[in-house]
């Protein structure tokens, strides 16, 4: 009875689900004993433990308050955006809050007033864990989807930035791509990052709300279409190189680019219609914890991966100081159907990997010098114990020295840092004009052109004369007659009048110069 019993315990939760637990009581000819697999947390709604960030500042309506319009009733600018009064503001946190039944509320950007500079408006949400996607995202957008807008991840929390998909209703124009669909991706290419005209085009904004970035098409390659195949995904996932790292980020970004513009050309004489409106960003993923846990909590003001297998930390990202007699693992999927846990092991001495921090396999003995140093250091660190990062890397401050991601690629931009080296937090060495972390941003008064240059014209100080037009603040655009870096000198040919009356002008000064040297002879 009680090896029945102890048979239900062993298979009853592993029918209920993939990977749902991380270890089994089991009897066998030698006794009763654990059992362990590898194991991962049950997906769940992520905006409620995010962290929403919008810039730049003054991008959110309502301070000044402001009235605004809407595509279907251009002309009857009755609603109001008012930061100081409750039921009129639309502060971030109406992204990710919980909508009350038939009641939408929503994050609101100010108007297109100042028309012809972008509309542009970034939307961050950051969780401070590393968390895998399991569905799709969904952005609501009210009063009309963005006409151009990329959507970014980070897996550094923030550090570095890299596309997931770009959005338009024109991909050649807006980014110089061709568009593409997901539902035409291979097993070769799932991990290709598309733009698509699927989502950008005007419908209507009472018809058409969500914005989708299409995770499960993805998995369908190879899950099949009703996603019943998922140990073809996870064996996927082990094999083939960045697959799992697709689908892992610790942040996203929403880079709104250009309103709805109600299917025409931009209406100069009435601005306010053209803005941006969120009520609802959904995330549903799980927490990453290296298949060493089956459950994820918040604490601390944050998620927290309740590990198993002897690891510790907020991913279960390494072992348990009396348990590093082997260097830590993440667990696998594979094989089926348990797979691997990768437990990490009691030590048995204090000399071998505790001495790498678990950067190393070897360790070599210094004998005149008394010393042990580790040899061939991995994770791109470096010293005696790897306890320094190699050039071009930098420590991770949220990780500790035994964890496998302790040093993070500084990720200088060539064109714009003096070298590929960073200080201890990420900042790179900038060339002059050029700022921001990774020297990829140019300063006031220079602009972007394969690094920063200086301007040669702009809309305050070096302004174009004459009736030039500045160009991307790179050069002039003279009108005929006129040349010069600001249009400043007239052009002296034959075609050019006022080149004429200048010619004419100086040969009448100078006349007059000979008649006063004449005037003057005369009196001698």
């Amino acid at each position: 009875m009680l090896s029945l019993f102890a048979l239900l315990v062993h298979y009853l939760p592993l029918a209920m689900g993939h990977y749902d637990i991380c270890k089994s009581w089991v009897t066998s000819d030698d006794g009763p004993s654990w059992e362990y697999y590898a194991c991962q947390p049950k997906p769940i709604i992520m905006k409620e433990y995010a962290i929403v960030r919008v810039d730049p500042p003054g991008i959110t309506c309502g301070d000044p308050a402001e009235y605004f319009c809407t595509h279907e009733n251009p002309y009857l600018c009755s609603d109001e955006c008012d930061a100081s009064t409750p039921d009129l503001a639309h502060p971030p946190s109406l992204m990710v809050d919980k909508d009350e039944e038939g009641l939408a509320t929503y994050w609101q950007s100010v108007t297109w007033k100042r028309y012809p500079e972008p509309l542009v408006a970034n939307i961050t949400l950051s969780w401070n864990k590393t968390i895998e996607l399991t569905d799709d995202i969904v952005v609501t957008f009210e009063y009309g989807r963005p006409t151009a807008m990329m959507l970014e991840k980070s897996l550094d929390y923030g550090r570095t930035w890299h596309p997931y998909q770009y959005y338009a209703d024109d991909c050649i124009e807006a980014f110089g791509m061709t568009p593409k669909k997901v539902i035409n991706l291979i097993a070769s290419n799932v991990t290709r990052v598309l733009c698509t005209e699927d989502y950008s085009r005007w419908a209507g904004s009472k018809k058409e709300k969500n914005v989708l970035f299409e995770v499960l098409e993805r998995f369908a390659i190879f899950a099949g279409p009703d996603l019943r195949k998922m140990e073809n995904l996870y064996t996927r996932m082990e094999s083939a190189k960045g697959l799992k790292d697709f689908f892992t980020l610790t942040d996203l970004r929403l880079r709104l680019l250009r309103p709805a513009l109600g299917g025409t050309y931009v209406q100069r004489d009435n601005l306010r219609k053209y803005f941006y409106a969120i009520s609802n960003i959904e995330v549903t993923a799980r927490c990453k914890c290296n298949l060493h846990a089956n459950a994820c909590n918040f604490r601390e003001g944050a998620l927290q991966c309740e590990c198993e297998h002897n690891t510790t930390g907020q991913d279960c990202g390494r072992c348990k100081k009396s348990f590093r007699n082997r260097s830590w693992r993440a667990g696998s999927y594979t094989p089926m159907p348990h797979g691997s846990p990768n437990s990490c092991a009691a030590s048995g001495s204090a000399l071998g990997n505790c001495e790498c921090y678990g950067h190393s396999n070897r360790c070599s003995f210094i004998d005149f010098l008394n010393v042990v140093t580790c040899v061939s250091c991995k994770h791109n660190t470096r010293g005696q114990h790897c306890q320094h990062c190699r050039l071009g890397f930098y420590r991770n401050v949220s990780a500790e020295l035994d964890d496998e991601n302790v040093c993070i690629q500084c990720n200088c931009n060539q064109q714009g840092s003096e070298h590929e080296r960073c200080n201890e937090t990420g900042d790179c060495v900038c060339r002059p004009g050029a700022t921001g972390t990774k020297c990829d941003e140019c300063l006031p008064d220079y602009h972007w052109r394969q690094g920063c240059h200086p301007n040669v014209c702009d809309d305050v100080l070096l302004i174009c004369q004459n009736g030039g037009t500045c160009q991307h603040s790179q050069r002039c655009i003279c009108p005929t007659g006129f040349k010069g870096s600001l249009c400043q000198d007239a052009k002296c040919d034959s075609t050019h009048r006022n080149c004429d009356s200048a010619s004419n002008t100086l040969v009448f000064s100078v006349l007059l110069l000979i008649c006063a040297l004449l005037l003057s002879l005369e009196g001698i």
